[in-house]
């Protein structure tokens, strides 16, 4: 009995020091370094969401408009792409900077119209239109300009547009001065129809003359936008004839004025010219005239050039320039722009070569004739 007891005790001993040594093993795996990890992370963490704010803010600072419109009693409002006023109401816009550049429709320059109002002060630029009409419909923007010196540029940075919709119930179609009007299809362009509406909501179709039927609008080769007009996207000589538009909003349907829609196939480039003179010898005292014409584009502008004989000493000379349309048959039109010079009492100086130059967006054209004497 006494030796169980005596095994008993020292089997005791040595089983103590391991159930204590465990908590102190316990206690050694939380020492210090192994939490060292998430005071860094704290500190990250705020970094981005701050770096994230501030590119937010910076991208909202570049696209932000500088048009804002004046509305009663001091208050400004920040203007959409499109706004729509009653005809009659004026309206006061604003653009932020010292050095701002309006754009608005262009007839009201061409007319030299009272009711527009335009002051640069110190700060912004202010635009007033007094006693709108419908035809005042149209695009409104601004830009600050940049200037160094003489030479002046856009600040793409700082702009602000809007289109605004001066509605009218007795005029569904914006005004326009005349009643008839042509338009080119070109197949290298979109054409534009533009019997634009006052009324943004209005349905708007268009229409053949003869035979007398509605064009399709398939929102592909044919779309119509508000802004513009019908837009024929690929135009062909099947479109060519005498059209015109149809709008309906809340009562009787109203037609726009009629657009002869004429087709023309020239290739495109430099001034295609000719030169010619008449007589090409000449004896002293005669008259001569020396033509040169250019075949080009409908709606493309020829400007002319002349160098001549006497053209040093100052020989009297009358020139004269003038265009006009041809109809080359199955719809297809050609313009004809000629420029004549004429001298009158031919000498001896004016004898030698006369030279056109031709020139169009695409460049110029040099063609020469000679002019003997007898």
């Amino acid at each position: 009995m006494r030796l169980w007891v005596l095994l008993s005790l020292l089997l005791l001993q040595e089983m103590l020091p391991h159930v204590i040594g465990q908590p102190a093993k316990s206690k050694h795996s939380k020492e210090p370094g192994e939490n060292k990890i998430k005071p860094v992370n704290k500190k990250v963490k705020p970094k981005t969401p701050k770096m994230k704010e501030r590119e937010s803010a910076d991208s909202s600072l570049k696209s932000q408009s500088i048009l804002t419109q004046v509305m009663d009693k001091g208050r400004f409002q920040k203007l959409a792409t499109t706004l729509s006023l009653p005809a009659g109401q004026s309206i006061e816009l604003r653009c932020k900077g010292s050095n701002v550049t309006w754009n608005y429709p262009s007839y009201l320059d061409t007319f030299k119209d009272s009711r527009l109002s335009i002051k640069q002060l110190d700060r912004y630029s202010q635009l007033i239109l007094a006693n709108s009409t419908a035809a005042d419909t149209g695009e409104y923007s601004c830009w600050l300009q940049l200037c160094n010196g003489n030479k002046c540029r856009k600040d793409e940075t700082k702009t602000g547009s809007t289109y605004i919709f001066f509605t009218d119930k007795e005029e569904l179609f914006v005004p326009t001065p005349s009643y008839f009007e042509i338009v080119y299809l070109n197949p290298d362009k979109p054409a534009v129809i533009p019997c634009r509406v006052t009324t943004p909501s209005a349905k708007v179709t268009l229409h053949r003359e003869f035979p007398a039927e509605e064009i399709e609008t398939d929102g592909t080769d044919i779309i119509y936008d508000v802004k513009k007009g019908f837009v024929y996207m690929h135009p062909t000589s099947d479109h060519k004839g005498i059209v015109y538009c149809k709008a309906e909003s809340q009562g009787a349907p109203q037609i726009s004025i009629k657009y002869h829609l004429l087709y023309v196939e020239v290739p495109k480039g430099p001034p295609s010219t000719t030169i010619a003179a008449s007589p090409n010898r000449a004896e002293v005292g005669d008259s001569v005239q020396v033509i040169c014409t250019v075949l080009g584009e409908p709606d493309v502008d020829v400007n002319f050039r002349w160098q001549y004989p006497g053209q040093e000493a100052e020989s009297p000379v009358i020139i004269q320039n003038f265009w006009r349309l041809i109809n080359r048959g199955s719809g297809h039109t050609t313009r004809i722009s000629e420029s004549v010079l004429v001298v009158e009492d031919f000498e001896a100086r004016d004898a030698g070569n006369y030279i056109c130059i031709a020139q169009n967006l695409q460049g110029e054209t040099t063609v020469a004739t000679e002019v003997g004497l007898n």
